[in-house]
Order: structure tokens, then C-alpha cells, then sequence
């Protein structure tokens, strides 16, 4: 069997609220997804967010994923920081092994690593940015490793012997270069669950994404991330679940 015909992954950002501070509706799209990226701390999170996360996804079979970042949590790490790699990869390596203590008490695990926000676009060219990624989570683990398609960060990825796993993303414009388009940008974000959904089966029939110009792009990406602070983010969810399930590919883990 391909790995077209497999059902797609569903992932999201989850666990990013912060003390009295919350972000999105974390059980609501526990429901829908199939793999949550859950902050470690360093962006956001915090104990009691990470470990009633990870509780959360286990009742439900969600596979835990540590989303990692710089360690910025004024700028919810959407800031980039020239931080040595050696130093980047223990910070990688912290952040794993704490998300992990709090799947582990809740009866599951961290199954696969992501980056978030600017580590993540760093990574797309930062040689060393994303090696320090990859090293963080070889030694942890090792983990599967979620990107972009073409990446530093899924190149590091492969020589370092780990499964590299392309992703998608269901709300946000692409680039015709295949990145994103910068959040703040026109096009940046897409709003209608309507774009949405299209979005998803197209990627899930046809392998293909369509950039802010028009231009076709193909991708090989087997997780299509719905992020949870998008406005509309669980009806977004919802569609794309069931349209998916509709044309008879229901989603499913890549892990």
C-alpha cells in the first residue's frame, strides 16, 4: 500500500496556554485530531497544562508529539534566536524529556518531535539550527521528525538515520517557492472552512497544495496540521475530519 492511499494525519498545536493564560480549545480538537503537538515550556505550556494534555490525548488515542521551540516565552517563541546548536540541541533534549515525564505518568508517551514557530521556519535553511533539532531528538529517542518537505530540518533528519515525516498545513498560504507565506502577510492565513476542506482533500487525493499565486505544488506530506489558534480552528477541524471520512479516507496517525 502507498503512502497516498494510508489515511492522512491530523495534527495540532496543543497544550499552549500558560498559568491563567489559555489558547484554543484543546479538548475540543482532541477530538478530531490524530496526533497533538504539545508544548514543552518554552514557548508555552506549562506543568498542569502538559501533563492534562497528555492525559487527555491518551483517554482518546491521540498520539503525543513534543513541539519544541527557542526558548521565548514573551515572544511565544515567534521570534528567532541565534542560539549555538550545541546549546539549541540540550535545550531540544530538555524539552523532550519534561514533555515526556508528563505523557509517561498519564500512560503514554512522546511518539514524534516538531518544531514551532521560528525554530521551525529557521530550520527550513538553518543548517545548524536543524541539526541541533535532529541531535536533541536522536539522542532522546530516537523520534520521527515532522517538517516541511525539502527542509534543512527533514534532510538533517535522514543522514541522521530517523524517520523524516512531511507535513502540510491546512490554513496557511504557501508560497510558490512551497513556504509559507509569513503570518502577518496577505494570504497569510486561510479563514473559510470552505478553503479549508479543499485544502485537505486535495492534499489527500491528489497530493497537491495550491500557493497564494495559483501555482500548483506538489507534496509528498503525510500530516496535515490544523493549527488551534486560527480563528475557527474547531469548525475548520471538524470539516476536515469529517470530508475526509466522507470521501473515504479517515485520518490516521503516521506513528
Amino acid at each position: 500500500m502507498s503512502e497516498r492511499t494510508l489515511g492522512l494525519d491530523l495534527n495540532s498545536d496543543l497544550g499552549e496556554g500558560f498559568g491563567v493564560w489559555q489558547l484554543g480549545d484543546d479538548e475540543a480538537l482532541l477530538n478530531v485530531v490524530t496526533s497533538a503537538n504539545v508544548a514543552c515550556g518554552f514557548h508555552a505550556g506549562d506543568p498542569p497544562t502538559m501533563r492534562r494534555v497528555c492525559g487527555q490525548a491518551a483517554a482518546r488515542g491521540v498520539v503525543v508529539g513534543a513541539q519544541v521551540s527557542y526558548r521565548d516565552l514573551a515572544g511565544f517563541g515567534r521570534r528567532f534566536l541565534d542560539v549555538e546548536p550545541a546549546v539549541l540541541a540540550d535545550e531540544v533534549l530538555y524539552q523532550l524529556g519534561a514533555l515526556d515525564a508528563c505523557a509517561r505518568a498519564t500512560g503514554t508517551r512522546v511518539a514524534y518531535v516538531k518544531p514551532h514557530g521560528a525554530l521551525y521556519h529557521a530550520a527550513l535553511h538553518h543548517k545548524g539550527h536543524a541539526r541541533a533539532v535532529v541531535e536533541g531528538a536522536r539522542v532522546f529517542g530516537p523520534l520521527p521528525v515532522l517538517g516541511l518537505p525539502g527542509s534543512a530540518l527533514l534532510v538533517a533528519a535522514e543522514a541522521a538515520g530517523l524517520p523524516a515525516v512531511p507535513e502540510a498545513f491546512a490554513d496557511r498560504g504557501y508560497r510558490p517557492t512551497g513556504e509559507l507565506v509569513p503570518r502577518g502577510h496577505p494570504g497569510a492565513l486561510l479563514t473559510d472552512s470552505a478553503d479549508v476542506v479543499a485544502r485537505a482533500l486535495r492534499l489527500a487525493e491528489r497530493g497537491e497544495v495550491v500557493a497564494v499565486d495559483g501555482t500548483v505544488l506538489s507534496s509528498p506530506a503525510r500530516s496535515l496540521c490544523l493549527h488551534g489558534d486560527t480563528p475557527g480552528a474547531v469548525a475548520h477541524a471538524r470539516a476536515v475530519r469529517a470530508a475526509l471520512e466522507g470521501a473515504g479516507r479517515p485520518p490516521a496517525p503516521f506513528c
